[in-house]
């Protein structure tokens, strides 16, 4: 009987002591090497770099804890997807790797709730994609002579992808030349990207009214595993 009460009270103790602890938070943001810093975060995971498809998640860290506040599926590059930090351009592959969202924009208004700076598609509007460009990799209106039309995306023939959108920071804040331009998540088209990340448009209106510029949001690209491994960002 003694022996029981003793043991008994060791796992009374045990338990109690557990309990005391906060929870493990097993959650793909918790598995990353980084995840920008900030209080959300989206990840875009494709099974291996060969997939078109995957899945978008967007999360909030809620005292210590990162919670998913909604997920769709994913398309990705019609070549798959590649590591962000050497990929080259023109090869319709998503870059992989971890990326700050500079702003939204869209040839339709913005849903309720978008907090983030959103700017409307005109007949103006092109990203330009020239290598030559001084412009590469940005948004021109009008496009400079620099930057050829054959060279450049003029953004208002993409009615349905480009309803609504968030410019991506890939290659972005000091461009190389040659890695690749106009990266974005965007609404889906009628199949697979040239590079970007995109999820239906119901998807795509509730990212933005829940996007939040000021908690620091960024997006997290990659694969289940391997040298790719969304983990590794």
């Amino acid at each position: 009987m003694r022996r029981c009460l003793v043991t008994c009270s060791v796992l009374l103790a045990l338990a109690a002591l557990t309990g005391a602890r906060p929870p493990a938070d097993p959650s793909l943001p918790r598995r990353l090497a980084d995840t920008g810093g900030g209080s959300q975060l989206i990840t875009a995971e494709a099974a291996a770099t060969g997939a078109t498809t995957g899945t978008v998640t967007w999360w909030d860290l809620r005292s210590g804890r990162w919670v998913a506040a909604g997920t769709a599926p994913a398309r990705f590059g019609a070549n798959g997807l590649t590591e962000g930090a050497s990929r080259e351009q023109g090869t319709d592959t998503t870059p992989t790797g971890l990326y700050d969202l500079p702003y939204a924009f869209g040839v339709a208004a913005a849903p309720p709730g978008t907090r983030y700076s959103y700017r409307r598609v005109r007949n103006g509007s092109w990203w330009c994609q020239d290598n030559a460009a001084r412009a590469y990799n940005r948004w021109v209106e009008p496009r400079p002579a620099d930057c050829r039309a054959s060279e450049a995306e003029r953004l208002i023939t993409y009615p349905a992808q480009y309803a609504r959108a968030l410019v991506v920071g890939f290659n972005y804040h000091r461009p190389v030349r040659g890695r690749g331009a106009g990266i974005f998540l965007h609404v889906n088209g009628r199949g697979a990207t040239a590079g970007c990340v995109s999820v239906p448009a119901a998807a795509m209106d509730r990212i933005l009214a829940w996007a939040d510029p000021a908690r620091r949001p960024h997006l997290a690209i990659g694969t289940r595993s391997g040298p790719t491994a969304i983990t590794r960002y």
